[in-house]
């Protein structure tokens, strides 16, 4: 069965809010969504054939974003919420200019709770988020009296994506990790990638309990709230079941998400050649 969605339907359904990660890190931006926005309808896509995008150069990552927000724009959303902070940090000015709905990032907004919350401030995110310096930018820039302490957690996302959370490995990293921080006597941490709340229950065992985390998922989607609202666009139809779609493996994506969804969802496969090209053989779906 064709993937692509079709024509009869885009002009019935209400516009989708895109939601696009490397993986199931976005997942928690969704979760968010059926929190506060129970009646918009999502479109999610992993870029799971290309994660984790922490290693990725600044080019390819915008080569990446423009492919998918060109792919969303051919779905009819009205609005993209970048599940990514690395794409955020990298490429979210850019694209802004270049698309017709509005696109938000994670970076403004989880350093908005941070610079709110605390003063000695640590932030765990892919390399590539770490070496932009993109947070300790943004919350500087709204408190420069905040102290910031950016650490590079490559190892993350694929134990988050290999499912292996609950293994002597995730502790030892998450322990190594998170000694600098700890040892800087931070007072906030900030999941500076969607994929680490998933791994919550294991930093929450290292942290010092006197330790509050911000999950910038909670602050984007409020901001995602007041910006339907001042444009008209949020819904007040119930919403459409969330479409799930995957560059990688269909099965693979739908084995990790049932853990966090409740149920394991239909997932379409999106074959990468042809991303944003051919929207008549975009893949299968299972």
């Amino acid at each position: 069965m064709n993937n692509g969605l079709n024509h009869r339907l885009l002009a019935t359904r209400p516009a989708p809010i895109g939601i696009f990660d490397s993986g199931v890190g976005g997942l928690t931006v969704l979760r968010e969504i059926y929190r506060q926005l129970p009646n918009e309808s999502v479109l999610y896509f992993g870029d799971t054939a290309r994660l984790p995008y922490g290693s990725r150069s600044p080019e390819e990552i915008l080569h990446f974003v423009r492919q998918i927000l060109t792919w969303m724009a051919q779905q009819g959303v009205k609005m993209v919420m970048m599940a990514c902070n690395t794409s955020s940090a990298l490429a979210l000015d850019q694209v802004q200019e270049e698309f017709p709905f509005p696109v938000l990032g994670l970076i403004r907004p989880g350093a908005q709770a941070a610079a709110i919350q605390g003063q000695r401030i640590g932030v765990i995110a892919t390399q590539a988020t770490v070496t932009s310096l993109a947070y300790t930018s943004a919350i500087q820039e709204i408190d420069p009296t905040r102290q910031v302490w950016e650490v590079a957690c490559p190892k993350f996302v694929p134990l988050v994506e290999q499912n292996q959370l609950r293994t002597p490995q995730a502790q030892t990293t998450a322990a190594t990790y998170l000694q600098p921080l700890i040892a800087a006597n931070i007072d906030t941490l900030v999941y500076g990638c969607t994929h680490y709340p998933h791994l919550a229950p294991v930093l929450q065992t290292i942290l010092p309990g006197t330790v509050r985390c911000v999950d910038p998922a909670i602050s984007m989607v409020a901001a995602a709230a007041q910006e339907l609202d001042a444009l008209g666009l949020r819904s007040i139809a119930p919403a459409w079941a969330t479409e799930f779609y995957v560059s990688g493996s269909a099965t693979e994506f739908k084995r990790l998400a049932v853990q966090w969804l409740g149920h394991q969802p239909t997932v379409g496969q999106i074959r990468l050649p042809e991303l944003a090209a051919n929207p008549q053989s975009w893949g299968t779906r299972s």
